[in-house]
């Protein structure tokens, strides 16, 4: 049987030294939810936010096959823990998933370089219009599916307007780029990035980037960057950070 996990204390031994920040927010029950196989001594978890699935502890067939009745999507990250979990996994799934890499980066937070990040903000054409995302803007980002993301994960505004904070870029009225807070934990965020797909290689990632970890850095947050791919850890290397290690995940189709 599985049981959702509100006495996140229960569970915290079995995330021990995974440096995740969407692992902390589930910890933290600021959001996402925990998964496990008993309710007081599980022995295997999963903490599911967003996308992401992270599981952890004793390989368990029955959570890897588990899907919360309020988990609608169809497509699914799951990061495997260990070797045994990564089995476990691709077995149950068959042809419905892909083992990918995904690129961590280092947890600094006196790494950035503020006059260098306000250089780039500097560099947008004034062609464009750079403005932090309110609640007209959050709904905006909501109604296309390219920029859905920067907010998605936040109920309604109101929850955005507590506990996240994002930056899109303008052109004639019309989003066209954004960073935004994908997660909140405690001390941080976990950044977002998106740009529409005609107004790539412009520049506008790095720029609205730069500006978010800047607004990060004036309320005491860390803006964490986890790369989907070599380009994304390229813009975060360009941006300050610094290339920790590659890891696993899975890319499920069909969950």
């Amino acid at each position: 049987m599985i049981y959702e996990i509100t006495e996140t204390k229960n569970v915290a031994s079995l995330f021990d030294k995974w440096d995740e920040t969407l692992i902390w927010s589930c910890l933290q029950k600021i959001m996402g939810k925990i998964y496990a196989n008993h309710l007081t001594c599980p022995t295997s978890a999963m903490a599911i936010i967003g996308d992401f699935i992270f599981f952890a502890g004793k390989p368990f067939a029955q959570l890897v096959t588990y899907k919360p009745d309020w988990c609608t999507q169809d497509f699914m990250i799951m990061v495997p823990q260990n070797e045994e979990w990564k089995k476990m996994i691709t077995q149950l799934y068959g042809n419905k998933a892909k083992i990918v890499s995904r690129y961590a980066t280092k947890k600094e937070p006196d790494i950035f370089n503020q006059d260098h990040l306000k250089t780039i903000v500097a560099s947008l054409s004034n062609e464009y219009i750079i403005h932090k995302i309110d609640e007209p803007f959050y709904h905006m980002c909501k109604s296309e599916k390219w920029s859905a993301d920067l907010v998605s994960q936040f109920k309604d505004y109101k929850e955005y307007c507590k506990l996240g904070l994002g930056i899109i870029i303008l052109k004639d009225h019309t989003i066209v780029s954004g960073a935004s807070s994908y997660s909140r934990y405690q001390e941080g965020i976990e950044i977002e990035i998106d740009t529409k797909k005609e107004y790539r290689h412009k520049g506008l990632a790095s720029i609205c980037g730069a500006q978010l970890i800047l607004d990060c850095l004036k309320q005491h947050l860390y803006p964490n960057w986890d790369a989907q791919n070599e380009i994304s850890l390229s813009l975060a290397k360009k941006l300050g950070y610094h290339y920790s290690h590659t890891y696993t995940a899975i890319e499920i189709w069909g969950y």
